[in-house]
């Protein structure tokens, strides 16, 4: 697939950063109308991550657009999407539930993930984020240089 043309040009990457807009849980995909958005990000999610080009890359993940979720989720339950999810339209359970989906299809258990829910339009919440980023990025060039923490 195209995909699978460039991914090799990012082997030696610290980190992947994944973005996935939690609100389009309800939605099907533009080119695809039969194919729902969230599910089309979870596989993707799960073939980047599983691919020996970053067998030993950290994933970061954006679970993004909490805000529209946190609206959304009061009108339309997340089992339109995961029929297995029982959490109701609460928030808090239904994006718990979101992350525990992304993180499942990790194969490797050595592999890092940090899933991060974000506004992207809340600044103080993207530079939370970014800080976080940064940690994880300035943590593996120390271990790098044998420098470890």
């Amino acid at each position: 697939s195209e995909r699978k043309k460039w991914m090799h040009c990012f082997q030696d990457v610290t980190a992947v950063i994944f973005c996935v807009a939690m609100s389009e849980y309800d939605l099907k995909l533009y080119e695809d109308d039969s194919t729902n958005r969230m599910h089309e990000s979870l596989k993707l999610f799960k073939e980047i991550c599983n691919n020996k080009w970053f067998e030993h890359t950290d994933m970061i993940l954006f679970l993004n657009k909490k805000d529209v979720f946190e609206q959304k989720i009061q009108k339309v339950d997340l089992n339109v999407c995961f029929p297995t999810y029982t959490g109701g339209k609460n928030f808090e359970a239904a994006s718990n539930y979101i992350r525990e989906q992304f993180v499942s299809v990790v194969l490797n258990p050595s592999k890092q993930i940090y899933p991060h829910i974000t506004c992207a339009t809340d600044t103080g919440n993207v530079k939370h984020v970014f800080d976080a980023v940064k940690d994880i990025i300035l943590h593996h060039a120390l271990e790098d240089g044998g420098l470890g923490i």
